[in-house]
């Protein structure tokens, strides 16, 4: 495939309608609950952890994801073919084939085709379904013994779950958010480190690289002079937007027009980051 020289408008224009959002915040804060900040009419979620009681008031439609294999087979038809994969691998022009026959006559195709938001929920049980499906695998086992190797298992998983999310990442007009739990560890010190949960730590190391934004969701309150703290136990959800906050929480943003925090309003959010008017 010929190479192309990308115009400097093409590229404003190509930024302007998608992003990549990774969304990590502690069980229960509510990150399922970003979707009724979304447009319902131009988002579609895929549900990997039957999570979607929160929102059943959500006028939006959702795709339950129950196997690694099914969100492969659905990153394919979101993203279409990878023209430099081989002709028998994952994401290749055969595999999106193969998919488009499957998918036949349901209207799941021309459904995604027409969806401009896809919000996944969550990348942690993603990586957990991915597992699942490592272990299974020939890498997973010895080939002295036969018998399982967990080093050869995770290191599947990792590839798997990076190539999975690149590849949903760059699908063209995509608007791609993931959301997953943010978890809090104390080390032998006592000293206090919040950070994603995933099975194995390759996709949890490289995740932060492939999006264009990582935002952390959580609790806060107002101290004696106004300002935003993190506070476990209060009510109010913030969405932490920048690297190096005071609050030690992962977060990056590419485009360098969030605040340090931003209310947690995943519409707004995107306006803010496209500089699309309100």
């Amino acid at each position: 495939m010929a190479v192309r020289i990308i115009t400097a408008d093409e590229r404003l224009s190509s930024a302007g309608n998608k992003t990549s959002v990774a969304i990590f915040g502690p069980p229960g804060v509510g990150k399922t609950s970003l979707l009724k900040t979304l447009p319902p009419a131009h988002t579609v979620c895929l549900d990997l952890e039957a999570g979607m009681k929160s929102v059943q008031d959500w006028s939006g439609a959702s795709i339950p994801v129950r196997s690694f294999g099914d969100f492969r087979d659905l990153v394919v038809l979101i993203g279409g073919p990878d023209p430099a994969a081989d002709p028998n691998a994952y994401y290749s022009a055969q595999h999106h084939q193969h998919v488009r026959s499957l998918y036949a006559g349901s209207g799941v195709e021309e459904f995604l085709a027409s969806m401009p938001v896809i919000f996944v929920d969550s990348i942690t049980d993603l990586t957990r379904q991915a597992m699942a499906f490592a272990k299974q695998q020939p890498e997973a086992f010895s080939d002295r013994t036969g018998k399982p190797d967990i080093r050869g298992a995770y290191g599947l998983l990792g590839r798997e779950v990076i190539q999975a999310l690149k590849h949903l990442q760059h699908a063209p007009g995509k608007t791609v958010i993931f959301v997953g739990v943010l978890e809090k560890v104390t080390d032998e010190f006592n000293a206090i480190s919040w950070q994603p949960q995933m099975e194995g730590s390759k996709a949890g190391r490289e995740l932060p690289g492939i999006v264009d934004q990582v935002i952390s969701m959580h609790l806060f309150s107002h101290d004696a002079d106004g300002n935003w703290e993190l506070n476990e136990k209060a009510a109010e959800r913030r969405l932490v937007c920048r690297s190096g906050n005071p609050y030690g929480l992962p977060a990056k943003d590419r485009s360098g027009r969030l605040e340090v925090t931003e209310a947690p309003d995943l519409g707004a959010l995107l306006s803010k980051i496209n500089r699309i008017p309100a």
